[in-house]
Parts: structure tokens; C-alpha cells; sequence
């Protein structure tokens, strides 16, 4: 965050957090978080203050940094800043297993208005045309989770008949909109997918997943709401092991054993890629990018509309 992108409504809070970002810029780390403290005595109901104290606190191995974030957490149980991810990253990143909903609209936001220049001129971002290269012929019905401002749609929009976009960003549906890509657009939190009332042919979900971490829940839902035989292609930052993990980017990276194993088992056949998938601060951030077909097994109605025996 910037350091004040939020006031804290009190004139003289707001000018001791100044002069405690000029001593910061001045190398003095202690005397800023101190000046911060001095702040929100003042104003002891300042979130995104206390925000700010924890960030430099744990950025420059001062103490109680998990303290100044546990207060935001506790003034804003939404956590909009994120103050559970910060947490999370101090403890554990291993234990925390997805973003507050509030955190991740809220970013995307703010970011809507600049996100092509910055992901696609800035950081080389190339998930969609990675995803695009690996998908064969036609689909009568696909859905992008997670569209953004559209840069998986573009790519998609030649091969769907029906072209459907969902996000948890206003901003970003409305950035989408603009372009006049998809058919529909419908805001939606992925956190919270319910029954899945309809199917389609294709879901994709472009860097997505690098905001939600454990994927059952999701995988789940796309495994109902894929008819047999249809295509799930996705793309993850890549990490060793066999889990997922909180990065210290605040982004969720992958292990293919993990990805694997959760494909199998909700029933799907999946074929994976490696790549580099964008940049970050002048390094290649290495992908996952898969490809899930949804097995038909006995009974399932196969695309042609005849029932599978086998």
C-alpha cells in the first residue's frame, strides 16, 4: 500500500505519519515506526495506520510487527489491506490457505484502470496466450474465471460461440465491459462458488489462482459445472514440493504433485506445461500451465448427446 493512501481523519495524526515517512525515506526505520506509534496514539482507530506501523516494522526486523497488524485486523475483520495475509507470512505461510474476498476486490479496484499497461507492458504477463496456444477447435459454451479487464477473453473469443466473464472486481467487469468481448459479465466472488446451475464446454482461469490457494473448493465446482469431456485450462505460479504456498509477493504459487493429485481425484485427465508466465522486479516468474479434460464415465451425457457406456 501507499503510506497514506488513507487519512486518518485527524490533521495532526496525518503530519506525524509524513514526517515519519521522510525519516524512513532518511534511513531511520526506529524513529519512524516510533513517529507512526506517536500517530496513532492519536488516532487509535486508524486501520490502515496500523497497517502501515506493522509493514515497516517487519520490513526492517523491528518488533511487533504482528501486533500492529492483529490491531488493523481487529479494526477492519473484513481486512481490506490484508493484515491476515501479513499474519500469515510472519507465522506460517503454509497455513494460509486463501485471501480475504474484501482484500482481493479491493486491489483489483484500484488497479483496474492501469492493469493492461502495468501487468502486459510492465511485467510481460502471457498467461492467456499460453493457455490459447494449447486449446484446439471450438466451444459452443466457455466461462473466464477471473476475466479482468478481458486479456483471457481476447484470446478466447474467436474459439467460444458463448463467451462468459466472471470477477470480484466492479472495476475490472467494467474495464471488460468497455471492450465489448464477452456476451455476459457477472460479478463473482470465487470463494464462495455455490451449485453449479449450468454447464459449459470450456472454463479457464488465467493467473487466477495465484489469489485463492487451496483449490479444492474451486476445482470442485468446475468439475459440476464442465459437461463431460470439457476442457478446464489454467495456469499457476510454480513452487517444489507437494502443496501450495503464500509467497512473499502476497501471491499463491503451486506444485504441480499438489495440482495433480486434486485433478485425479475430482476426475479429470490433465497434460502440464512449464513457462515463464510474466516478470517480476526484472525476474521470469516460472508456470504451471494445464490443460484438465473431465473424464465422461458411465452414464454422463458426451457431447454428441448420447449417453457414455463406457
Amino acid at each position: 500500500m501507499t503510506p497514506m493512501s488513507f487519512s486518518s481523519g485527524d490533521l495532526i495524526a496525518d503530519r506525524r505519519a509524513d514526517y515519519a515517512e521522510a525519516l524512513l525515506t532518511a534511513g531511520d526505520a526506529a524513529a519512524a515506526a516510533d513517529l507512526y506509534l506517536q500517530a496513532l496514539d492519536i488516532a487509535p482507530g486508524w486501520t490502515a495506520g496500523w497497517f502501515r506501523l506493522g509493514e515497516i516494522r517487519e520490513a526492517h526486523r523491528l518488533p511487533d510487527a504482528a501486533a500492529a497488524f492483529d490491531r488493523a485486523l481487529a479494526l477492519d475483520p473484513s481486512d481490506v489491506l490484508g493484515a491476515r495475509l501479513r499474519l500469515d507470512l510472519i507465522a506460517d505461510p503454509r497455513r494460509a490457505e486463501t485471501m480475504p474476498s474484501a482484500f482481493v476486490e479491493a486491489l483489483f479496484d484500484q488497479y483496474a484502470g492501469h492493469f493492461d499497461e502495468k501487468l502486459v507492458g510492465a511485467l510481460g504477463y502471457r498467461a492467456p496466450q499460453l493457455l490459447r496456444a494449447g486449446l484446439a477447435g471450438r466451444y459452443a459454451r466457455a466461462l473466464d474465471l477471473g476475466c479482468g479487464t478481458g486479456l483471457m477473453g481476447a484470446e478466447l473469443r474467436a474459439i467460444a460461440g458463448d463467451l462468459e466473464g466472471w470477477d470480484i472486481s466492479a472495476e475490472m467487469l467494467r474495464e471488460a465491459g468497455a471492450k465489448g468481448i464477452y456476451d455476459r459479465l457477472e460479478k463473482v466472488d470465487l470463494a464462495r462458488l455455490a451449485g453449479a446451475d449450468r454447464q459449459w464446454d470450456l472454463i479457464t482461469a488465467a493467473d487466477v489462482f495465484a489469489y485463492v490457494g487451496a483449490l479444492e473448493r474451486v476445482v470442485g465446482w468446475v468439475a459440476l459445472a464442465l459437461a463431460p469431456g470439457g476442457t478446464f485450462a489454467f495456469s499457476t505460479e510454480a513452487c517444489p514440493g507437494d502443496d501450495f504456498i503464500l509467497q512473499r509477493s502476497r501471491r499463491y504459487a503451486h506444485s504441480e504433485t499438489y495440482l495433480r493429485g486434486l485433478l485425479d481425484q475430482a476426475g479429470f485427465t490433465a497434460r502440464f506445461g512449464r513457462d515463464t508466465v510474466r516478470m517480476d522486479r526484472g525476474a521470469p516468474i516460472e508456470g504451471l500451465v494445464v490443460f484438465a479434460r473431465r473424464r465422461i464415465e458411465v452414464g454422463d451425457r458426451a457431447p454428441d448427446g448420447d449417453l457414455a457406456q463406457v
